[in-house]
C-alpha cells in the first residue's frame, strides 16, 4: 500500500464524510487553543511583531472546519496582542493549508470565501493550498513563522516494513510479537525526525514556533489500553467478516495501519535527539470515548471512524464489505459505550521554538 495515495479523509459532504464528522478534532482544537494562543503571542518582541507578513501553515489540514478555527485563533491572537501593545499596524497573514494530494481541497476551499471576506474582512489575509507530504520539505528556507499540525504527525509515511507476523491484528496489540512493536517505533522515529528536520529548514531561526497535537499514550507500554483500543476494535470487526467468509484471512494478515501513538517521553526524546527545536511547552489532556459533546450515539461514533479510515480500508479490502464492516463496528461501539469506566483518548500538545542557527 502506497500510503500517500490512500491516506486521506473521506471526501465530499455526505453522512460519512470528514466534513460532517470532525467533531472530535474540533474539540481537540478547543482544548488546545490556549497553547496555540501562547505560541502566537511568543512571536512578539517587547513592543511589536517583528515582521510585516506572518507566514503560517496548517499541516494535515484535511477538509473540515478545523483549519478555519486555527486561522481564526492566529488572527485573533495577533489582533489582541497588537491592541494590548498599541501597535500602529497589524501584519498581513499568509496561510498555507497542507495535506496529501488525495485530500478534498475543493470542499476545503468552498469555505474560504466567507472566512476571508466576511469573518476576517478587516485584515489582509491570503490563503493557499500546499499539497504534499510533511515528511519532507514543503516551503522555502527561513520563511515560516508558525506551523500547526493537529492529529497528523502520528500518521506514518509507510507501514513498517514486512509485518505479516502481526497475525489477526492491524496494529500493535497484546498478542503482537516484540518485532512488531520495534518496527512501529523505528518507523515513527524515522518519520518524526524527518518531519522536524524539514520544518527546521523552513522556520525562521530563533523565531519560528511549531504547535503539534498528537494522539498519544500515557503508559510507556505501547500495548497499553490508551494506545491501541480503536484499532483493536477494527481488528475484531474485520476478523468477524473473515469468520463469515467475506474477507480472506490472508487479506487481514497483510494489512497494518500506518499509525503510531507515541508516549510523551518518546516525543521528547526525538525532539532532543534531532536538536533543531527547544520545547517551550508540553502537555497532555484526555477526551472520553463516547463524549456526548462529540458523538450522539454509537452510529455517529462509527461514522466518525469511517470518515478517516474508509479510503485505506476500501483500497485493501474492497468497497463491497464497507457497510457490513462499519455496521459491525457500530455494534462493538455500543458495547464500549456500555462500560462503566469509558476509555480515554490521550492527546499530546507540544509547542516548539526553532533554535538559533
Amino acid at each position: 500500500m502506497e500510503v500517500k495515495e490512500v491516506l486521506f479523509m473521506s471526501t465530499g459532504e455526505g453522512e460519512s464524510s470528514y466534513l460532517q464528522n470532525s467533531g472530535f478534532t474540533q474539540k481537540v482544537a478547543v482544548k488546545s487553543k490556549p497553547m496555540l494562543e501562547r505560541a502566537v503571542e511568543s512571536l512578539f518582541t517587547e513592543n511589536s511583531l517583528p515582521f510585516q507578513v506572518l507566514n503560517a501553515a496548517d499541516l494535515g489540514c484535511s477538509s473540515g472546519p478545523n483549519s478555519f478555527s486555527v486561522m481564526s485563533t492566529v488572527i485573533q491572537s495577533v489582533e489582541n496582542k497588537c491592541r494590548e501593545l498599541k501597535c500602529k499596524t497589524i501584519p498581513e497573514f499568509q496561510f498555507y493549508l497542507n495535506d496529501l494530494p488525495g485530500n478534498d481541497f475543493n470542499t476545503l476551499f468552498k469555505g474560504l470565501t466567507s472566512f476571508v471576506s466576511e469573518k476576517h474582512k478587516n485584515v489582509s489575509c491570503f490563503v493557499m493550498g500546499a499539497p504534499g507530504s510533511f515528511h519532507g520539505r514543503l516551503f522555502p528556507r527561513n520563511t515560516m513563522h508558525l506551523v500547526h499540525s493537529s492529529y497528523g504527525v502520528h500518521w506514518l509515511s509507510k507501514v513498517p516494513i514486512d509485518l505479516p507476523i502481526n497475525k489477526g491484528k492491524i496494529y500493535i496489540s497484546k498478542t503482537s510479537p516484540p518485532a512488531v512493536r520495534e518496527a512501529y517505533l523505528a518507523q515513527f522515529q524515522q518519520d518524526f525526525s524527518l518531519f522536524l528536520r524539514s520544518r527546521a529548514q523552513e522556520m525562521v531561526p530563533n523565531v519560528g514556533r511549531v504547535v503539534l497535537i498528537l494522539h498519544g499514550r500515557l503508559s510507556a507500554d505501547p500495548t497499553s489500553k490508551d494506545s491501541y483500543t480503536s484499532w483493536e476494535l477494527f481488528s475484531d470487526a474485520i476478523s468477524h467478516l473473515v469468520s463469515k467468509g467475506l474477507i480472506d484471512e490472508e487479506r487481514l494478515d497483510s494489512f497494518d495501519v500506518p499509525y503510531y501513538t507515541p508516549s510523551q517521553e518518546e516525543v521528547k526524546e526525538m525532539i532532543d535527539k534531532e536538536g533543531s527545536f527547544a520545547v517551550d511547552l508540553m502537555e497532555t489532556f484526555a477526551i472520553d470515548v463516547g463524549d456526548k459533546d462529540i458523538w450522539n450515539d454509537a452510529t455517529s461514533c462509527a461514522n466518525s471512524a469511517r470518515s478517516f479510515t474508509e479510503p485505506m480500508i476500501s483500497h485493501h479490502f474492497g468497497v463491497e464489505i464497507l457497510d457490513e464492516l462499519y455496521d459491525k463496528i457500530t455494534d462493538l461501539i455500543v458495547q464500549d459505550f456500555a462500560k462503566t469506566e469509558p476509555d480515554k483518548i490521550i492527546n499530546i500538545v507540544v509547542v516548539l521554538r526553532r533554535k538559533d542557527i
